[in-house]
Formats: C-alpha cells, structure tokens, sequence
C-alpha cells in the first residue's frame, strides 16, 4: 500500500518508523543529521499520520504494520534498508529484525516489554492524551524537556493522535503483542533515561531479549528525537554501521 513519507538525503537507505498516535514528523529532529549518510525515508504508518488505514479485513496489530511498511519499501524499489523505530516502531524494527528482512535495527524504547501493569498504565494514559488537548505538564509524560517543543509541534502531534483512525484497533492489540523472535540481523536498542511512558525497568528485559547491553539515553524521555536530536543521530548511525 501506498504510505504518506518524507524523504530526503543520500546512500544506503534508512526507514524511520514513529509510534502509535504519531506520525513521520516525530523524526523532523533528526532527519537533516542522519540524511547526510542515508536515504532517509520516514513514513506514517497504517492508519496514522496522513497516511490510509490498513485495507478492510485486516486488523491493525504490530505484524500487520510491519508487513505493511515493508511492501512498501518494496515499492520504492528498496530492498533490506537499514530500519529505526521508537515505540511502536522500535518494536517494528526489531520485528523486522527477526524475519530478516532488514539490514539492522534499531529500536528506542520499543514497546513489548512491559508487564501487565506496565500496560495498563500506558493505555490509560495514551487514551487520556488522546481526549486531550495535551497540556504542557502532559507533554511531561513523554519528553523530558517540554518546553523544548513549539505550540504548533505541540498542537500537531496532538491533532494526529486525536484523529488517527488505526489508534484503538492497534492499542487493544498490545494485549496480545508476542515478544520478538531472535534477531538475524545487528539490533540496537537505546532507552530514554527519563522515560515516564515506558519506564527504563523495561530496558532490562529489551536487553535480556537481545542478550546484549542497552544504551541508555541521559536527559532523555519516551521521544528523545526532541530532547536530544544530536544523541539519537548518533546511535541510529552507530546501530547502521554494525552491518559493516
């Protein structure tokens, strides 16, 4: 299916991937730093953004997305590009990681390692959100510097999630979401110091689950591609290189 995308830069490509209520301009912070070396191509996905939702019949759950995104860069002419996600979208990436289909991965906070408690709490607060409108103390949740943001970034990303039509279909499938299987390809996986969404606790078990260390992000919340743009730059071109 066609998905609504910015791309810009040069070199082996690169696909950015917000999380859910989000849409591709989550990565604006960093996009201009990562397209010196890749085609970046950040999209919205299924459902969210600008972007159509899944075709009538198909549930809106994290293997559905991933699925989705994936026939698109195949569209473009793209194959095994290099994938970054946060949230959502970290989880996609390493989804995309266990089938192989990417050349590596990497995923700030993805989701799928909370407890059960864990989740409720994310549901209650995503839908609070989601009533809006997002104050700055709201903002607080999922940035570590709020007064980072502008009022038309602000207003924008509440209006997206407000408005997506995919919001609730893919929430109510985070009861079932399955961890990943084992990566075939070099994953990465950064965490937000200060995140207040997916508490840093979650680390331990994303870092259980790749048997490898977690790069924790000081000063950073749930979205660090605000709070520290030049950071997240650097560990999505560190996660690229490991192919090499």
């Amino acid at each position: 299916m066609e998905l609504v995308h910015h791309r810009s830069g040069s070199g082996p490509p690169l696909v950015l991937m917000h999380g859910i209520g989000h849409h591709w301009q989550a990565w604006r912070p960093v996009i201009d730093q990562l397209a010196r070396h890749h085609d970046v191509i950040a999209v919205d996905l299924p459902g969210f953004g600008a972007s159509p939702p899944l075709p009538p019949g198909t549930i809106s759950t994290a293997e559905s997305l991933a699925y989705a995104v994936e026939a698109f860069w195949h569209d473009l002419g793209i194959d095994e590009p290099h994938v970054a996600g946060n949230s959502l979208g970290g989880y996609l990436a390493l989804d995309m990681a266990s089938r192989g289909v990417c050349r590596t991965a990497t995923a700030i906070s993805p989701a799928g390692f909370w407890s059960r408690t864990e989740l409720l709490w994310l549901r209650s607060v995503l839908k609070t959100m989601r009533m809006g409108p997002v104050t700055r103390a709201g903002l607080g949740l999922v940035v570590a510097h709020p007064e980072r943001v502008s009022d038309e970034v602000l207003h924008a990303a509440w209006k997206a999630l407000k408005e997506a039509p995919g919001f609730y279909e893919t929430l109510d499938a985070f009861f079932w979401l399955p961890p990943p299987a084992p990566p075939k390809v070099p994953v990465t996986i950064a965490w937000g110091e200060k995140d207040r969404l997916l508490p840093k606790r979650q680390a331990v078990r994303a870092g259980r689950w790749a048997q490898k260390r977690v790069h924790l992000m000081p000063g950073c919340g749930h979205l660090p591609m605000t709070d520290d743009p030049e950071l997240v730059a650097r560990l999505i071109l560190m996660g690229a290189r490991a192919a090499n």
